[in-house]
């Protein structure tokens, strides 16, 4: 089963996988993705991918989710947060990831609220330090 929304506010592509998707699914999920990502064009994308109920695909379903990851890069997404709890599936998408040169935009993530964080806000949370106080007199 998936799910797809899309937030035009802040330009994120929210989806779910749950289960074990068969390559069908996947099919109509990779369509719908491509129509959400297509949506937002012209905006830094990010895309928020809720996979902590996600069974290992299969090999042809893992190519699908390669292919569309290809598609988000060259569509403009610009930060990936993935939440994983499996190791299993966690070192699968490692391997996707990697094909697909998404590793280099994205994040993983436990919980929900830092995830969507990252994306809205990005490292500059991180790289924010306080301002200096000016000088009395």
């Amino acid at each position: 089963m998936f799910r797809i929304d899309v937030d035009g506010e802040h330009a994120i592509v929210e989806f779910v996988l749950d289960g074990y998707i068969r390559v069908q699914e996947m099919e109509s999920f990779v369509q719908e993705l491509e129509k959400a990502t297509a949506s937002l064009s012209g905006r830094d994308i990010k895309i928020k991918a809720d996979l902590r109920t996600l069974r290992p695909a299969s090999p042809e379903a893992a190519n699908m989710i390669r292919r569309v990851q290809e598609y988000g890069l060259r569509s403009g997404v610009v930060r990936v947060a993935e939440l994983v709890e499996s190791e299993l599936v966690a070192l699968q998408l490692n391997r996707v990831a990697e094909n697909s040169h998404t590793d280099k935009i994205l994040r993983r993530f436990w919980e929900e609220a830092p995830a969507r964080r990252w994306l809205i806000l990005g490292d500059e949370e991180e790289d924010e330090s306080p301002s200096p106080r000016p000088m009395p007199g």
